[in-house]
């Protein structure tokens, strides 16, 4: 297992990730654990759903003249 030491956050910080941590019955350690990997989990799904997006667009569709799509928007007005 890796090891992370954080310097200089202010102690309000610290104060309310300890307050939360109590709050939910863990350890402030614990409490940073579980944040840091759910933060880690969100980006990675973030990541696959745009990957899964980008591969449903078709290839033209990734290649659209925006310039254009907004003077037809207007001229449709």
């Amino acid at each position: 297992m890796a090891q992370i030491l954080i310097r200089q956050l202010e102690e309000r910080v610290v104060e309310i990730l300890r307050a939360r941590a109590q709050r939910r019955g863990v350890s402030l350690e614990q409490s940073l654990r579980d944040l840091l990997t759910a933060a880690a989990a969100e980006q990675d799904d973030l990541r696959g759903r745009l990957a899964e997006l980008r591969r449903q667009t078709p290839a033209s569709g990734r290649q659209l003249d925006v310039a254009a799509l907004i003077r037809e928007g207007r001229e449709q007005r």
